[in-house]
């Protein structure tokens, strides 16, 4: 029996087309001041908004977290810098499609364990 060759695959855009990324380290509110200095290392390097440090859970978040808006085209540079710079922290990262279900579903990224989030409002 011949072997077949592999599907090849169709790199065509099969979602809607991303605005932006959202990355949300997830903190214990006694980690806030390591956030805070991983939040100002990722903007003193990249052009990301840094939102509001929240101490408890927020949103469909499990806990205590702070949210950057990544622009698409750095979105690669900024995980690789998260991904070795995080620390004890655990960072969420999603697609902004305009989709929110599917955007904190299927369209993620964990870096670090991941957490069950509270998605009951996105029904």
């Amino acid at each position: 029996m011949g072997l077949s060759a592999p599907p090849r695959y169709d790199g065509s855009m099969t979602e809607p087309a991303i605005r932006d990324f959202h990355a949300h380290i997830y903190y214990d509110p006694e980690e806030v001041e390591v956030a805070k200095q991983l939040a100002a290392a990722v903007q003193a390097r990249f052009p990301v908004a840094v939102g509001h440090f929240h101490l408890g859970p927020v949103g469909p978040h499990p806990r205590a977290s702070v949210q950057l808006t990544v622009p698409r085209e750095l979105f690669g540079e900024v995980a690789q810098f998260l991904a070795l710079n995080r620390g004890p922290l655990i960072v969420f990262a999603h697609a902004e499609t305009a989709n929110d279900l599917a955007d904190h579903t299927e369209h993620v990224i964990w870096f670090g364990p991941s957490e069950p989030l509270d998605l009951s409002m996105f029904s």
